[in-house]
């Protein structure tokens, strides 16, 4: 899922404060772009939470309903919006790297010959999926 979420960024003594108002999210980062780091890490492993717990992924708010003075650290320090740009699949792909046992039914004469010929079965089959689904081993 590719999505655009508004972000606060509040800049205090020596960090970013950051609050992800749509996904109830708070973190901090060293300076501005780290902020914006932590904020897309942050979004991005919280869609991916509630993708695996089957919930709903809140849509981002509009920028006109949004007021600065209602976030949590607006009396820290100036607060900006930005938007922060997110891909949770990309996400996941980075991130979750365990592998899953699947198990595979194949002709007897197919395995046969696989194994003789020194064929990795399970490299040829996310390679055939990663090709049909056309999608990208990113790391």
């Amino acid at each position: 899922m590719k999505s655009v979420y508004p972000v606060f960024f509040t800049k205090a003594d020596d960090v970013v404060l950051v609050e992800v108002p749509d996904l109830e999210i708070l973190t901090e980062g060293k300076n501005m772009n780290d902020a914006i780091d932590m904020a897309r890490d942050a979004i991005e492993l919280k869609c991916v939470a509630l993708e695996d717990a089957k919930e709903a992924i809140p849509e981002p708010s509009n920028l006109s309903v949004l007021n600065i003075a209602n976030g949590t650290f607006f009396a820290d320090g100036e607060t900006i919006v930005s938007l922060v740009d997110i891909d949770s699949a990309e996400y996941r792909r980075k991130v979750d790297t365990k592998t899953v046992r699947r198990n595979v039914a194949l002709p007897s004469w197919l395995d046969y010959e696989a194994e003789h010929a020194g064929i990795n079965v399970s490299r040829v089959l996310q390679e055939a999926l990663m090709n049909v689904l056309n999608v990208q081993r990113k790391m």
